[in-house]
C-alpha cells in the first residue's frame, strides 16, 4: 500500500501497479483533474491506509481505505475513501477510478476548494475616525494565459512603463513566473486611474486590469511607512508559518499591517465542493466560514498628518516631521517626506546636532547651574588636541561670558564643549534618559529611541556634547525630548492603543528641573535661534534648533533640526541635507503650528 499512498502525496504513479496495465501517466493526468486546484492551494495531502481485507470469494480480491488529510489554516479537512485490489500471479495490482481521490468523483468530475474572503480589521484613531480601509482600486499586471510565455517580458516592460515602475525588474518577475501566473505591476487607486491610462494598457496584449479593495490610508502618502501596505502573501511569509496562509492571501506587508497582522486579518473561510463537468456545484463537502479581523486602534491625527505631509512635500531633500501630544505621549504624527527611502520619521537614526543640548543643559542644571548662572563662549574651544568652533553664523556679541540660557538661545558649542570635564558620560545619558532619549524598549510599532554610547575619548565626549560624537536620533525620539520638558515629566511616546512600554530605571525629571528648561528654551524663541517661532499665536512656544555636520560622497553637508512645543503639542522636524537648523527646518516647524491651530 505504501507504493500507492505515497504517489498520492507526490502524483507521480510511476512505481504503482495497476490491472489491466493501466499507463501510470494516464493516471497521474486523471488525478491531476480530479483534485482540481486542491494541490495548488492545500498542497500535498496526507494520505494513509488500512491493511487490505478480502473481499467475497477467494483470496484474490481486496480492498483498502484510504484517509485523506488536507492542511488547512488552523486545521485540516479529511475524509475516507476505498481502494480495490486484484492478485495478478504473485502481485496485488490496484484499480485506478476515480472514487479512490473521493467517494463522489466520477469522470468529468473534480474536487475544488475556494476562499470566502474575510473583512479585514480597519485602522481607527482614538477618535473613532476610520484611517485605513478597504478602498476601490485597479490592479494591473500581467496576465500570462493571454499571451505566448516569449512574449511576456516585452508586454510586462511596456505595462511597468505606464504605472511608473522599474520595467527591467518587472519584466524579470514576469519571466519568473509560472505559464499560467497573474503577476501584478500595481494596484492604482481607481480615482487615479485615467481613462487615458487604461486606454494605453488596454492596447497591450496579455496586460490585465483587475477591480478590487486594497485596505488603503485617505491618500497615497498617509502615514504609508509606518502604518505599511497589505498585500498577497509571500512564499517566505508562508514557509515562516507553515499551515497559516493559502496562496492568494492578503497579509500585511510592513509596518502596522504586518506587526498586528495576525489581529487585523481575520480568517478566511474555506468551502471544498466537488464540480461538474461544466463547472457546477454538485456537493459541498467542507465549509468553514470567514472570521473578520479586528480593528487596531492609533493615536494618528488624521488633519494633522495629512498637514504635515502637504508642508514636507514642498522639501527635495529626504525629511520627517513627528508631533507628539507631551500630556499622554500620544503619537499624532508620524510624516515622511516624498521621496524618503525609508521611515526617518519614527526610525531614522542620524545626529542631532544642537537639539541634543536639551539633554546637556539638563546635566548641567543638575550640577548645580541655573539659566543666569555665567559660562564660557570662546570663539574656539580645544578638547585633547581637538578644535571645536561655534557655526558662521554664530553672533560675536555672544561671545565671552554669558548666561547658560543666552548660550542655549544661540546655540554656542563652545560654552557646551567647555564642560567637558564636569559632566561625565553617565551623567549626560542619565539626563538624556529623563527626557526619554536613549531608553531602549519595544514600544509596539517600528521606532528608535536614539544613542549616546560610552565615548571612545574626551573629543567624542566633548562631541557628544553637542549632538555629534556617536550621538543618533530620530525625529520621534527628539519629539519625545521637548515634549518631556514641556510636560514636566519623562514622556514614553506611544501609537498603538494600549501598547506603552513604560522604561524602569529612569532618573524622572523634576518639576524646578522642568521649570528652568522651559526658561531656557522660550528664550531660544524670544533670544535666539527660534525667533522665526515668536510671532506663531497662541501659548508660547519653547524649541531649540540643531545643525549636525556630516560627509556624503567627499563632501561636508548638514542635517538640520528643529524641535519646537505649545501647549500640549510637540514637533520635531529633520531635513537630510539643509542650511542651518533656523533656516531649513525652522519654517517647517511654524508652517506645522499654524496649521495646527486651524480649524
Amino acid at each position: 500500500m505504501s507504493s500507492l499512498t505515497t504517489a498520492l502525496k507526490t502524483a507521480t504513479f510511476t512505481k504503482v501497479d495497476f490491472v489491466d496495465e493501466t499507463d501510470p501517466a494516464t493516471v497521474a493526468d486523471e488525478y491531476r483533474d480530479l483534485t482540481g486546484n486542491l494541490f495548488g492551494k492545500l498542497g500535498a495531502p496526507a494520505v494513509s491506509a488500512t491493511k487490505p481485507t478480502f473481499t467475497g470469494e477467494g483470496t484474490d480480491n481486496a480492498k483498502s481505505t484510504l484517509t485523506w488529510a488536507w492542511g488547512l489554516p488552523g486545521g485540516r479537512w479529511t475524509y475516507e475513501s476505498e481502494v480495490e485490489l486484484q492478485k495478478t500471479g504473485d502481485t496485488w495490482e490496484f484499480v485506478w477510478e476515480p472514487t479512490v481521490v473521493a467517494p463522489l468523483l466520477a469522470e468529468g468530475r473534480s474536487l475544488h476548494v475556494e476562499t470566502v474572503p474575510q473583512q479585514r480589521g480597519e485602522i481607527v484613531n482614538t477618535a473613532g475616525t476610520t484611517l485605513v480601509a478597504d478602498r476601490p482600486v485597479v490592479t494591473v499586471g500581467i496576465d500570462k494565459t493571454l499571451l505566448d510565455p516569449v512574449a511576456a517580458p516585452a508586454a510586462a516592460r511596456d505595462v511597468a512603463k505606464i504605472v511608473g515602475i522599474d520595467p527591467k525588474r518587472y519584466a524579470k518577475r514576469v519571466k519568473a513566473a509560472g505559464d499560467k501566473a497573474f503577476v501584478e505591476a500595481l494596484s492604482i487607486r481607481k480615482p487615479m486611474m485615467t481613462k487615458a491610462k487604461r486606454k494605453k494598457i488596454s492596447r497591450i496584449k496579455g496586460a490585465a486590469m483587475l477591480d478590487r479593495t486594497l485596505p488603503l490610508g485617505p491618500t497615497k502618502e498617509f502615514a504609508s511607512p509606518v502604518i505599511g501596505i497589505v498585500g498577497e502573501v509571500t512564499a517566505e511569509r508562508m514557509k515562516k508559518k507553515p499551515g497559516t496562509y493559502l496562496p492568494g492571501d492578503m497579509v500585511g506587508l510592513s509596518g502596522l499591517q504586518a506587526r498586528y497582522d495576525d489581529q487585523l486579518r481575520g480568517k478566511p473561510g474555506l468551502q471544498v465542493s466537488v464540480l461538474g463537468d461544466e463547472g457546477e456545484v454538485l456537493k459541498r463537502l467542507y465549509n468553514s466560514d470567514p472570521i473578520d479581523g479586528k480593528p487596531l486602534t492609533v493615536t494618528i491625527d488624521g488633519r494633522l498628518q495629512k498637514n504635515a505631509e502637504k508642508i514636507l512635500k514642498r522639501v527635495e531633500p529626504e525629511s520627517a516631521l513627528v508631533a507628539i501630544r507631551p500630556s499622554d505621549g500620544a503619537v499624532l504624527v508620524a510624516a515622511n517626506g516624498k521621496d524618503n527611502k525609508m521611515n526617518l520619521a519614527t526610525y531614522g537614526q542620524a545626529a542631532p546636532g544642537s537639539t541634543f543640548k536639551t539633554a546637556t543643559t539638563l546635566a548641567l542644571l543638575r550640577k548645580g547651574l541655573n539659566p543666569t548662572s555665567q559660562v564660557k563662549c570662546p570663539a574656539k574651544a580645544k578638547v585633547d588636541g581637538k578644535t571645536f568652533k561655534n557655526d558662521s553664523w554664530y553672533p560675536k556679541l555672544a561671545l565671552g561670558k554669558i548666561t547658560l540660557a543666552h548660550a542655549v538661545a544661540e546655540s554656542c558649542n563652545t560654552a557646551m564643549v567647555g564642560t567637558a570635564d564636569e559632566i561625565g558620560h553617565a551623567e549626560i545619558a542619565s539626563a538624556a534618559a529623563s527626557l526619554g532619549f536613549g531608553i531602549d524598549r519595544d514600544a509596539g510599532f517600528t521606532s528608535y529611541f536614539g544613542q549616546i554610547p560610552e565615548p571612545a575619548g574626551k573629543t567624542e565626549h566633548a562631541a557628544d556634547l553637542i549632538g555629534q560624537g556617536k550621538v543618533l536620533a530620530s525625529p520621534l525620539v527628539m519629539a519625545t525630548v521637548i515634549a518631556s520638558i514641556q510636560a514636566g515629566k519623562t514622556v514614553v511616546p506611544n501609537l498603538v492603543e494600549g501598547q506603552v512600554a513604560k522604561p524602569s530605571g529612569v532618573e524622572p525629571l523634576a518639576a524646578d528641573e522642568a521649570k528652568q528648561l522651559k526658561t531656557i528654551f522660550r528664550k531660544v524663541v524670544t533670544d535666539g535661534t527660534g525667533h522665526g517661532l515668536a510671532d506663531v499665536p497662541g501659548k508660547p512656544v519653547i524649541a531649540k534648533t540643531g545643525t549636525a555636520e556630516f560627509d556624503r560622497k567627499g563632501k561636508r553637508l548638514t542635517h538640520t533640526w528643529m524641535i519646537a512645543a505649545q501647549g500640549d503639542l510637540a514637533v520635531a522636524v529633520y531635513v537630510d541635507e539643509g542650511e542651518n537648523g533656523a533656516a531649513t527646518s525652522g519654517p517647517l516647524v511654524e508652517a506645522f503650528l499654524r496649521m495646527a491651530r486651524e480649524r
